[in-house]
């Protein structure tokens, strides 16, 4: 009986085995529910308003009014020598009139495409935030990944700077070496293990920003699995160049906005252009001196703005500046890509050369330490040499691990210059 509750106490307080999150599924989660995203969805639905907005003055005005009038003086009219009352001097009036826009020389349809336009560029925004959302959980999905690697470092580095010490310890007891040397090694220690905790704290607070990330509780656990892909492999200055040309996405917003801003500019010219419309409603009025007290009326009308202060000239003059510099800025941008590109696939071929090297350091530092330990064991190298020996190892692994996720980071920073999207290039 008492091994049974002692079962269950024990499955009920041991921890829950700790999902591991794939890099898929990540960004799966930051790029439909992160906060950024969700407030670039919300500006879009606001441009989306704005398309029927602009699409309203296709549609009837339907007016319904009503008002109540009293006169000083009652309305009279004069027949020769004679006088005779046309309205009462209070009287109530209500009604409904119907008024349709026929044609306005494509003012509205302009007005329209710039607005879908405008639209469009709120679609590739939001985009280009989702693509910048992926980005950012890439890096700190590659940053907890090197904080684990530089963790498990410390950790042997911890265990090395033991077997030197046991090694300092056997040879204190067998009166080869002083007191002196054992506690060199016992200082080491103490270093190394101030150093494991402070990559344990970098690993904890490298998780938290993930779980900021992913809405999760700042302190849920995480163990991330290992990033395989290399999309950028193989890839090209050239090439790089030519497909941020074809995907970036602040050039298509550019051209979006400037396409855009050429509509109102066509709107505002059909300003100067007749606007035909069609009015027609029904309208009662108390009135007893009135044969029909109510009516129907059907106005076909034309419009013609002769004269508005300067207005539309202004407005004209505003909107071709507006295209010429948006043009200019287009120009501009395209450089910036491109220099922005270059400076991703440098950073990205440099990073793979820093870790051909690392990887040869490596090999010779263990290689070293091996040989140390046994000169020390045997009593031909000091302890200095063991330990510098450690040391030159742990910074070679160091460096290894850090190489490996620079290139992984350049090659993220690489795809993001280039516009591509990074959910579908990291998630298959």
């Amino acid at each position: 009986m008492y091994l049974i509750i002692l079962a269950i106490v024990t499955m009920y307080f041991s921890p829950l085995p700790v999902h591991a999150l794939t890099l898929n599924e990540g960004l799966r989660i930051v790029v439909e529910q992160g906060r950024d995203v969700t407030i670039a969805k919300t500006d879009e639905d606001a441009a989306r308003a704005a398309v029927s907005l602009a699409k309203s003055p296709w549609l009837p005005s339907v007016d319904l009014y009503g008002n109540e009038t009293w006169l000083k003086y009652q309305p009279t009219a004069i027949f020769g020598s004679l006088q005779a009352p046309t309205s009462q001097d209070h009287f109530l009036t209500y009604g409904v009139r119907a008024t349709q826009l026929l044609y306005d020389f494509g003012k509205t349809s302009s007005l329209i495409s710039a607005a879908r336009y405008g639209l469009k560029s709120r679609e590739i925004e939001t985009t280009q935030t989702m693509n910048q959302a992926a980005r950012d959980f890439i890096i700190a999905y590659l940053d907890l990944l090197e904080s684990d690697k530089l963790l498990q470092v410390a950790q042997e580095e911890v265990q090395r700077y033991e077997a030197h010490e046991h090694d300092a310890l056997a040879r204190y007891k067998s009166g080869v070496i002083t007191k002196n040397e054992v506690l060199q090694a016992d200082v080491t220690l103490a270093d190394s293990r101030q150093r494991a905790v402070t990559a344990e704290n970098l690993r904890s607070f490298r998780e938290s920003k993930i779980n900021s990330l992913l809405l999760k509780p700042l302190n849920d656990p995480i163990e991330a699995d290992e990033v395989r892909e290399s999309p950028a492999s193989g890839l090209t200055l050239e090439q790089a160049w030519a497909i941020s040309e074809a995907d970036s996405t602040e050039l298509k917003d550019m051209d979006a906005k400037i396409t855009s801003r050429e509509e109102t500019l066509q709107a505002t010219e059909a300003e100067y252009m007749p606007t035909f419309y069609l009015s027609g409603g029904y309208e009662y009025q108390e009135n007893r001196y009135m044969v029909n007290q109510n009516n129907w009326s059907l106005i076909a009308g034309v419009n013609v703005n002769l004269f508005a202060g300067g207005s539309t000239k202004s407005k004209l003059q505003i909107a071709r500046s507006e295209v010429r510099s948006l043009k200019l800025q287009r120009d501009k941008l395209l450089d910036s890509v491109r220099l922005a590109v270059k400076n991703s696939y440098l950073d990205f071929q440099s990073a793979a050369r820093k870790l051909d090297v690392t990887k040869t350091a490596v090999e010779q530092a263990q290689e070293n330490l091996r040989l140390q330990r046994l000169r020390y064991q045997e009593g031909v190298a000091t302890a200095t040499d063991v330990l510098d020996a450690v040391e030159l190892l742990t910074t070679a692994e160091s460096n290894s691990w850090k190489a490996l996720y620079d290139l992984k980071r350049a090659e993220a920073t690489l795809l993001y210059s280039m516009g591509r999207d990074l959910e579908n290039m990291y998630g298959k």
